[in-house]
């Protein structure tokens, strides 16, 4: 069988570090929402089926962003942290989806993907046995603090990268990660799956794939998409727009 693709967006987290009542994953972006970028730089232009938004119950904001659309599928299972809402949702799609399909996890709050990296994340990974991740070498001088507050050790950067998403694995690997001993500690899905013994590629991604994390993120998400937003044309008409 043909290999199938599939995009997995965890939305279901309150956003604590960003502050405010309304969670990052909804604030307005351009005159969208934040989630709406990150659902549509999976779907645009690219082989996936079907991209599951996983968000909390009762949260009635995500059907504004997700309806009308039907590649767009929402969940209402999500869970108190990003791997319980992972592993809630692959739990709710194992009669639906084949252990041999691609699953690409992507955060809520990355709004700025490159097309060309998500395409290199696509024909690099899709034959390798275990998956990857896009990812970036580690830039900038790392210094560990004590708990004085006062620089402990400096840190040798030589061969870190600082994980990206979308995050690629077939749903089998995924679904034998998540239900692991301590799978609920991971911070990511890579590290869930290295949990297993195995070691996913790391793709180049870009520095242009920022995460939301605070407030004036948003301020160099609009200023990287006024350079190239690739979701111009759907605003004309878009019905997820902010009210």
């Amino acid at each position: 069988m043909a290999a199938r693709f599939f995009g997995l967006i965890p939305a279901a987290g309150a956003g604590s570090r960003f502050g405010g009542d309304l969670p990052k994953q909804y604030q307005p972006l351009r005159g969208r929402t934040v989630l709406a970028y990150a659902i549509d730089t999976l779907l645009d232009e690219t082989p996936l089926s079907r991209v599951y938004v996983v968000h909390a119950q009762g949260d009635r904001r995500c059907a504004n962003v997700t309806g009308g659309n039907k590649r767009i599928v929402p969940l209402a299972c999500g869970g108190s942290s990003r791997a319980e809402t992972v592993k809630n949702a692959l739990a709710a799609l194992r009669g639906e989806l084949r252990d041999d399909d691609w699953i690409l996890v992507h955060d809520a709050a990355r709004p700025c993907l490159p097309k060309e990296a998500l395409r290199r994340l696509l024909r690099d990974v899709a034959d390798d046995d275990v998956g990857g991740l896009l990812a970036i070498p580690v830039a900038d001088t790392l210094k560990r603090a004590g708990d004085d507050g006062r620089v402990a050790s400096t840190e040798p950067r030589e061969g870190l990268w600082q994980a990206q998403t979308p995050q690629m694995f077939r749903f089998g690997v995924l679904w034998d990660a998540y239900k692991a001993n301590r799978a609920l500690e991971s911070t990511d899905e890579a590290q869930a799956v290295e949990r297993l013994g195995l070691k996913p590629r790391l793709i180049a991604g870009s520095t242009l794939n920022i995460k939301i994390t605070y407030s004036p993120d948003l301020a160099v998400a609009a200023a990287i998409l006024a350079q190239n937003d690739p979701f111009a044309a759907h605003r004309a008409s878009d019905d997820r727009r902010v009210p």
